[in-house]
């Protein structure tokens, strides 16, 4: 597990967290940004996945 996937899923919670919060309290904008959040920690969780993906198959190959 590399730090971007580790970020990415503590972004994406939080995300959650915020819009879940916003939705409650009947606000828009903080509804908002929690899904922005929510979003830009998946694509951070994604790229640390493939960057895991490639570091996996490197090892595999003996390629460092």
């Amino acid at each position: 597990m590399n730090r971007d996937q580790v970020k990415g899923r503590a972004k994406e919670i939080t995300g959650k967290a915020q819009k879940a919060t916003g939705r409650a309290l009947g606000k828009a904008g903080m509804q908002a940004k929690g899904l922005l959040k929510e979003a830009g920690g998946k694509i951070q969780k994604n790229v640390g996945d493939a960057r895991e993906r490639a570091k996996d198959r490197n090892e595999d190959r003996g390629v460092e």
